[in-house]
């Protein structure tokens, strides 16, 4: 029988409401312990190789409604972080356990969670082939790899395509990795970001938006103005030619609110930013 990511058991059962336990008073854990999300560069983040850096805070910013702030590149040397060459792909690869320590140290006081980010390749354990990214919703750390979405890493050329390609790969890592941080588990219940996958292909087939549970969760652990956030969604897919998500993106909102006042909102958010 194939074994998919479900088959493994690399999921748990979600229904509305089932996660809130990870954060119960949203308004005291936002006094408690900060609100912005901070996305920590960790190693080189060459132009040309990896996505640009102010996309990826964009995106994250319209996605999760809150403040995202990029913090200065760290260097990866001298941080007591385990590494091995991958047996398959012979490319490096980092203990995201050592990475996921050294995080904690450098959490800013104002921050929600600290992020690292990183083209290297990533592993939790000797057993594990790779990991896309892992997090510590206790300790308020994670850390995602955004290498396999670069064409170089599995030896191909870069096409007429490729940024754009490493930019929407490395959107979907964030989001699905980030919305753990929320309490969101993998879904069971329909085709979305939020869906789990053991290989990049599985990866690659999920789409960039949450279904209606995923949004209904996120909601619930930060609270935000829901046609307001599509209508910034929106306007980052337009602005980096993500056109399907675009359109999914634009149906949702005109679904909710009707075509003139979905127009009448994307272009106060038009208005009110300097993208």
């Amino acid at each position: 029988m194939k074994m998919g990511w479900v088959g493994m058991g690399l999921f748990l059962p979600m229904v509305a409401g089932a996660m809130s336990f990870a954060i119960p008073d949203r308004e005291q854990s936002r006094r408690a312990i900060g609100t912005i999300l901070y996305l920590l560069p960790l190693g080189e983040f060459r132009a040309g190789a990896a996505p640009a850096l102010d996309l990826l805070r964009e995106y994250a910013a319209a996605y999760f409604a809150l403040e995202v702030r990029v913090l200065p590149t760290a260097g990866l040397s001298g941080q007591g972080i385990a590494a091995r060459q991958n047996p398959s792909t012979r490319n490096r690869q980092l203990l995201t356990t050592d990475i996921l320590a050294a995080l904690k140290k450098r959490i800013p006081h104002d921050a929600f969670c600290l992020l690292g980010i990183t083209m290297e390749d990533l592993y939790p354990k000797a057993s594990w082939n790779f990991l896309f990214g892992q997090a510590s919703l206790r300790e308020r750390v994670g850390v995602y790899s955004l290498a396999r979405y670069a064409p170089a890493f599995h030896g191909g050329p870069r096409g007429p395509d490729h940024a754009r390609t490493l930019l929407r790969g490395s959107c979907r890592v964030l989001a699905h990795e980030t919305g753990h941080m929320f309490g969101l588990a993998h879904c069971l219940w329909f085709h979305c970001v939020f869906n789990g996958s053991n290989h990049l292909a599985a990866s690659d087939a999920c789409p960039l938006h949450e279904c209606a549970v995923d949004l209904r969760q996120l909601h619930g652990s930060i609270g935000f103005d829901v046609p307001a956030r599509y209508a910034r969604l929106y306007r980052f897919y337009r602005k980096v030619e993500f056109d399907d998500e675009a359109v999914w993106t634009r149906t949702r909102l005109e679904r909710i609110v009707g075509g003139a006042e979905a127009r009448r909102i994307i272009e106060t958010i038009g208005e009110g930013t300097s993208s």
